[in-house]
């Protein structure tokens, strides 16, 4: 079980946000809101191929 403190974001809004930016070809600070922090959307897919 995970401890500390629960994700504020689903992950399934984090990779929706991840499939629009990438969909669209926009920058990463223009993503929507209701997917999340850009930031966070953004450090998602940087750490997926680690």
């Amino acid at each position: 079980m995970k401890s500390g403190r629960p994700s504020r974001w689903s992950k399934r809004g984090l990779i929706d946000g991840i499939r629009w930016r990438i969909r669209t070809g926009s920058p990463w600070r223009d993503i929507p809101s209701v997917y999340g922090p850009w930031q966070t959307v953004c450090g998602l897919f940087r750490r997926w191929p680690a």
